[in-house]
């Protein structure tokens, strides 16, 4: 499916449907899913990138499993808000990840989410090698959890008179 504004989502949720979230580097894709309720962000394992179609089967496999209705993905826009290489490579890898699947994408400006998740790590006292491997699934589900909190809000605006 196509990329859609985050505006867009609340009506394409069912039911018990749930969110992802992810994170895309260059050697690993880190992936959060949410609660039915779509309130929480929960991160789960790393995805080890490889080459694309093992990438987009193994990470496909794994929103299946989760009942997810969409994908957020984190967008690595500059602190100036331009686009640089690593946005373009996200724009790519949705772009060319859209043919295999129904899900909708929205992407999500994802600055200093990395930067928060290790901050949270640290602050668990998440030793140096552990926050190395959990760094990506810890800022997918920063990424998330900024959308949930946006679907929250634009729910919120819709239920007034």
């Amino acid at each position: 499916m196509a990329t859609i504004a985050i505006e867009e989502l609340p009506q394409l949720i069912g039911a018990g449907k749930t969110v992802a979230g992810i994170d895309l580097g260059t050697k690993t894709i880190g992936l959060a899913v949410s609660d039915a309720g779509l309130t929480f962000a929960h991160p789960r394992p790393v995805i080890a990138r490889k080459k694309f179609t093992i990438d987009a089967t193994t990470l496909l496999a794994a929103v299946a499993r989760e009942n997810v209705a969409a994908m957020i993905i984190g967008l690595p826009v500059n602190m100036d808000g331009s686009e640089g290489p690593r946005a373009q490579a996200t724009r790519a890898f949705a772009r060319n990840i859209g043919p295999l699947t129904e899900l909708p994408f929205v992407f999500w400006d994802e600055r200093l989410s990395t930067v928060a998740a290790e901050r949270a790590l640290i602050a668990m006292d998440v030793s140096r090698k552990k926050r190395d491997e959990r760094i990506d699934s810890a800022a997918a589900a920063f990424i998330l959890q900024g959308a949930l909190d946006r679907l929250r809000a634009l729910r919120a605006g819709s239920s007034r008179p």
